[in-house]
C-alpha cells in the first residue's frame, strides 16, 4: 500500500502534475486543463497524463494507462479533485478505484456541482484522500496559478479570464505616427506571444486593427508553422471587413461581433476559458472601462519612440483617481525585451 508523501515530495509531484497540465491548456476547453501523476507503491513515478480534447480521456485515465499494473497500491496526485460524473467519459473516481489506487492527493476541490464528489466516493471506498482545504495553502496556490486558473475563473465568475496583451516602447508607444509598428519587440518576445496564442481560446481585436494591419492572428511556431491549437479570431465592431482579409482565411475560425460592447464578445464566447485582447487602443480601453480586464501582459522594449499612439485609450479617464491599479507578477526577460504581467 502507498505511504503518505512527505511535504517536499508532495510539492514536487504536484508541481509535476501542473507542468503536465500545460499540455492541455487550450486543447481541453471547455473542460478543465488537468494534470495527473501516478506513483507506484514504492513512490516511483509510473505515469503522467493530462486532459485530452473534448470527448477524450481525462488526466487520471491517461496517467493510469501509462502506469498500467504499477498503479495498484500506488498514489495519484491530481491538480483537480477527480470527477464523479459520467459525461462523454466515465467518472475518474471510479477509474482510480478500478486501478487499485490506495492514496489520492488533489490540489483544488471541484467547484462544479455536476462533477464534484469524487473525493467522497474515494473515501467511502477506503482510499486515503487529501486535498483542497486539507493541503498547505501554498500547494493550492501552485495549482490555482497554473493552467487550471482559467477554468476556475470561469466557474467562479461565469465568464472567461481576460488578458490584455500590449507590446510597447518604454514611453508607452505601440506604433509610430505613420502607423508602422513592425517590430517594436524582438523575436523572442514575439515567439512567446505566439506560444501564448496557442493556449488561449479566443483572440479579440477591433475592426480598426484589422483594416490597418491585416493581421492573421494565428498561433505559429518560430519556423512559421501553425501550432496544433488555434484560437478563435474575434472581430469587435460594426465596420465592414473585406472578404480578402487574412483573418478570414481557413487557418482558424473567425467571428465578428457587431457591437462595441466588450460584454457582447464574452457572451458570444460562452465556452471560452481564456481570451486575449490585442487591440487596438480603444478596444483595450473599452475592456478597462467595463472592468473586464483580469491581467495585462506587457511586452516592454528597451526603446523610446517619442510619438505615436499609446497602448490604451480609455474614454472614461479624466483625473488621476481614474487609475486602474494592478499588482506585479514575476517579470520575465525575453531577449532584449521584458515581459511584465499585471494582475488584479
Amino acid at each position: 500500500m502507498s505511504t503518505e508523501l512527505s511535504p517536499q515530495r508532495l510539492r514536487a509531484t504536484l508541481t509535476a502534475a501542473v507542468d503536465a497540465s500545460l499540455e492541455a491548456q487550450g486543447l481541453s476547453s471547455p473542460n478543465p486543463p488537468v494534470g495527473a501523476v501516478i506513483l507506484d507503491a514504492d513512490g516511483t513515478v509510473a505515469g503522467v497524463g493530462h486532459t485530452q480534447p473534448v470527448g477524450g480521456p481525462h488526466a487520471e485515465v491517461m496517467a493510469l494507462r501509462v502506469a498500467g499494473e504499477r498503479a495498484r497500491g500506488g498514489t495519484a496526485v491530481v491538480t483537480l479533485e477527480p470527477c464523479n460524473h459520467t459525461g462523454r467519459t466515465g467518472p475518474c473516481s471510479q477509474a482510480l478505484l478500478d486501478a487499485g489506487i490506495g492514496r489520492v492527493y488533489y490540489g483544488v476541490a471541484d467547484p462544479n456541482p455536476q462533477a464534484a464528489g469524487g473525493a467522497s466516493t474515494l473515501v467511502a471506498a477506503g482510499v486515503s484522500v487529501h486535498g483542497g482545504a486539507d493541503l498547505d495553502p501554498t500547494l493550492t496556490d501552485i495549482v490555482e496559478s497554473g493552467p487550471l486558473r482559467t477554468w476556475l475563473h470561469r466557474q467562479r465568475t461565469g465568464r472567461p479570464l481576460v488578458t490584455v496583451k500590449m507590446a510597447a516602447t518604454v514611453d508607452g508607444r505601440i506604433a509610430a505616427p505613420d502607423g508602422t509598428s513592425r517590430w517594436i519587440t524582438g523575436p523572442r518576445a514575439r515567439a512567446h506571444a505566439h506560444e501564448q496564442r496557442g493556449r488561449i481560446d479566443a483572440i479579440i481585436v477591433g475592426t480598426g486593427t484589422v483594416v490597418a494591419d491585416d493581421p492573421a492572428l494565428t498561433a505559429r511556431t518560430p519556423d512559421g508553422d501553425l501550432r496544433p491549437h488555434q484560437p478563435t479570431r474575434v472581430i469587435l465592431g460594426t465596420r465592414e471587413i473585406g472578404s480578402g482579409a487574412k483573418i478570414f482565411d481557413d487557418a482558424a475560425p473567425t467571428i465578428q461581433v457587431r457591437s462595441h460592447d466588450p460584454r457582447a464578445v464574452l457572451d458570444a464566447l460562452d465556452d471560452a476559458l481564456w481570451v486575449l485582447v490585442e487591440g487596438g487602443p480603444s478596444i483595450i480601453g473599452a475592456f478597462f472601462d467595463t472592468d473586464l480586464v483580469d491581467e495585462v501582459d506587457l511586452y516592454l522594449a528597451p526603446a523610446v519612440l517619442g510619438a505615436g499612439p499609446a497602448a490604451v485609450d480609455m474614454a472614461s479617464t479624466s483625473t488621476i483617481a481614474d487609475l486602474r491599479r494592478f499588482v506585479f507578477g514575476e517579470p520575465q526577460r525575453l531577449g532584449d525585451d521584458l515581459l511584465i504581467t499585471l494582475r488584479r
